[in-house]
């Protein structure tokens, strides 16, 4: 039987800043997006039906059912493009990213769905297109698409490249302490107060070290261990280490895979019920 696979890549966001609140309820933002060679895995399979079975290390809890994000994903491109090109797929997910930890999930499955079907059925569709269809799911689908570094502003759909930063192949290390952090509580309970725009004048790397993630003192009133997480990351001697998106995951970059290594290490020995992931940016 003909099988198909794909990866749902882990998001960071390697600065974040909130520029106002909306009318709509949303938040005008400036975020800088990377990701990870690593993440949840999406298989699928030709069916009578569309099915979702869910498996792995974070399955526990999660919707199989047409609400999440895959099936929608699946969906929305078999409406598009009708069910004579995008045929009935059983999908199985592979969660190995933890649930409500900022670094892409649901998101990053729906793009991985999305370029699934796109790779097999639909190979005339560009990013561009694809990250529009998928624009229902959420803001970060679209930068999930391509996966590849890149800012966003509006509210993270509207996309563009920055010069002059090169990070492929950067050793990265996420660390999550099990706990999961609610995204809408934590832009609700921003302090409101406009920091600054992004990269204003500066050299992208030393840009990136002079930003900031506006939403890292909410989440950590939501989930103290943040702040745990980032002492000890800051500790190790990464040459950046930041929380990603609203928490609770944080992440570390270092000029060489073995500090990589000996930093996920040593987390490990002292912390052995976080969750870490050692990987390098695509």
């Amino acid at each position: 039987m003909t099988a198909f696979s794909e990866t749902g890549w882990a998001k960071i966001n390697l600065a974040l800043h909130v520029r106002a609140r909306r009318p709509d309820g949303y938040h005008a933002i400036e975020t800088l997006f990377a990701f990870v060679d690593g993440g949840d895995a999406i298989a699928a399979e030709f069916a009578d039906a569309d099915s979702l079975t869910i498996d792995g290390e974070f399955a526990d809890g999660l919707s199989a059912g047409s609400d999440n994000l895959v099936l929608r994903a699946l969906a929305l491109l078999r409406d598009r493009y009708g069910a004579d090109r995008v045929p009935p797929l059983a999908v199985t997910l592979t969660k190995a990213l933890p649930v409500a930890a900022g670094i892409g999930g649901g998101s990053a499955d729906a793009a991985a769905m999305a370029r699934l079907v796109r790779r097999h059925f639909l190979p005339e569709i560009g990013d561009v297109t694809l990250a529009r269809i998928m624009s229902p799911l959420g803001a970060d689908v679209a930068a999930c698409v391509a996966s590849e570094t890149c800012l966003g502003v509006g509210t993270g759909e509207e996309l563009s490249a920055v010069a002059g930063l090169r990070l492929g192949g950067t050793p990265v290390l996420l660390v999550n302490p099990r706990q999961p952090v609610a995204t809408g509580p934590v832009f609700a309970a921003w302090d409101g107060i406009d920091r600054g725009p992004l990269f204003t004048g500066a050299e992208p790397r030393a840009g990136l070290l002079g930003a900031r993630n506006d939403l890292q003192r909410a989440a950590i009133a939501q989930c103290p261990a943040i702040a745990d997480i980032l002492l000890e990351l800051g500790a190790l001697r990464p040459w950046l280490a930041r929380m990603s998106g609203s928490g609770a995951t944080c992440f570390a970059l270092f000029d060489a895979a073995a500090e990589r290594d000996a930093a996920a290490a040593l987390l490990a020995e002292r912390h052995p019920g976080w969750w870490t992931m050692a990987g390098a940016l695509r």
